[in-house]
């Protein structure tokens, strides 16, 4: 679960990394606030857009579990690890 919150986060933070590169190619100063007054909306809406289509992206083409979850157990004496069957 924590991994999917990273990767969403980091979908997220791809266009404001994104603007913060092209300040510095472009020799603007990056944490002066008049720099990203302008384009945090902006900036806000693209990384969101880009959430939730992550989230469409995993619907869609992430795995899916048909069956129930098995948890560990003992056969003839052995662990079984559990997992979806």
């Amino acid at each position: 679960m924590i991994r999917i919150v990273f990767q969403e986060l980091a979908l997220f933070l791809v266009p404001f990394a994104l603007f913060a590169l092209v300040l510095v190619l472009t020799r603007r100063r990056v944490l002066a606030i008049e720099s990203w007054s302008q384009s945090a909306a902006w900036l806000a809406l693209a990384g969101l857009l880009l959430v939730v289509g992550g989230f469409v992206l995993m619907g869609v083409f992430g795995e899916t579990h048909t069956g129930g979850y098995v948890p560990p157990h003992m056969e003839d004496g052995k662990p079984v690890p559990g997992g979806f069957r």
